[in-house]
């Protein structure tokens, strides 16, 4: 007789201390992906999905490199069952990505001329009475 294979999941030790922010942002995350799409543009039904998943890896990254709340098996756990994004935050340990808000912002091919988006520009740098919200993450 085959084994029986249980989808439990064991969690490793301090999860109980993160659990309720990620169930939390997962709900914000299920809301988004459900909310009604009517009247709204492509790109701005995608930005609440943008910020929350943002919101999530910030959270765990910052448990784990400024706060050293979490341990490294926890911090490993979360990247692997997809509750903060790996490529992201590997991105945020760099100098000069520390306020990136999505993967899609330094992708050349993404922007007309093979540029980058708005938020790579440094805020002094950037027109001061021009308004504008990124076609790709709306944030």
């Amino acid at each position: 007789m085959p084994k029986i294979k249980t989808s439990r999941v064991k969690y490793p030790g301090g999860w109980e201390l993160i659990e309720p922010t990620i169930r939390e942002l997962d709900a914000k995350m299920r809301e988004a992906e459900n909310d009604t799409h009517d009247g709204k543009r492509k790109c701005e039904a995608l930005w609440p999905i943008f910020r929350i998943s943002h919101q999530r890896s910030r959270y765990i990254y910052d448990l784990y490199y400024r706060r050293k709340e979490i341990s490294k098996e926890l911090y490993e756990f979360c990247l692997d069952q997809g509750y903060a994004d790996r490529n992201l935050i590997a991105k945020w340990k760099k100098p000069g990505y520390e306020r990136l808000c999505c993967l899609r912002c330094i992708q050349t091919r993404d922007h007309n001329f093979a540029t980058t988006c708005v938020c790579r520009v440094p805020k002094h740098l950037r027109e001061e009475k021009r308004l504008c919200q990124r076609h790709t993450a709306g944030m």
